[in-house]
């Protein structure tokens, strides 16, 4: 399994502060899954910089985005993912909208979108690390099954 974690923060970008949604992403996946492939992007939250990231990962089984999907103007990033990819999997952005609902009500303020671009599946999650966690954790059981069905 091929997945890369991208990353959409201008101030963990700048150095301001550290990608720890990205690392709890990854370390996440790692415990899960043997032989997984990790490619890790931090971008800033420019239209340019998320199309450019989504399309040099677009080799990988899945991209999973955290960041830039809450209220502010610089989130874009559902906005970006729903034009790149070829259809959307409303399912998976219910389903961790639902679930994040039940930590917190700010939950239902979040626009995060899930697609697939030819045969990759991409997520976008909230960019806090509690967030990352447990929506990492969501999606975890349906990766396998996303694979066959997509190859098949």
């Amino acid at each position: 399994m091929k997945v890369t974690v991208i990353t959409v923060s201008d101030r963990a970008y700048s150095g301001e502060y550290a990608d720890l949604s990205g690392q709890i992403i990854e370390d996440i996946l790692i415990k899960n899954f043997e032989n997984i492939k990790i490619n890790r992007i931090l971008v800033p939250d420019e239209e340019f910089a998320i199309v450019e990231s989504l399309e040099k990962s677009i080799s990988s089984d899945f991209i999973l985005t955290t960041g830039g999907t809450g209220l502010s103007k610089r989130d874009i990033t559902p906005e970006v993912c729903t034009k790149f990819c070829d259809k959307p999997v409303q399912g998976i952005a219910e389903i961790l909208r639902i679930e994040s609902y039940k930590e917190t009500p700010f939950a239902m303020l979040s626009r995060g979108y899930a697609g697939v671009k030819n045969d990759t599946l991409i997520v976008n999650f909230p960019g806090s690390p509690k967030a990352a966690e447990l929506c990492t954790e969501i999606i975890i059981p349906i990766m396998p099954h996303f694979m066959e069905i997509i190859k098949n």
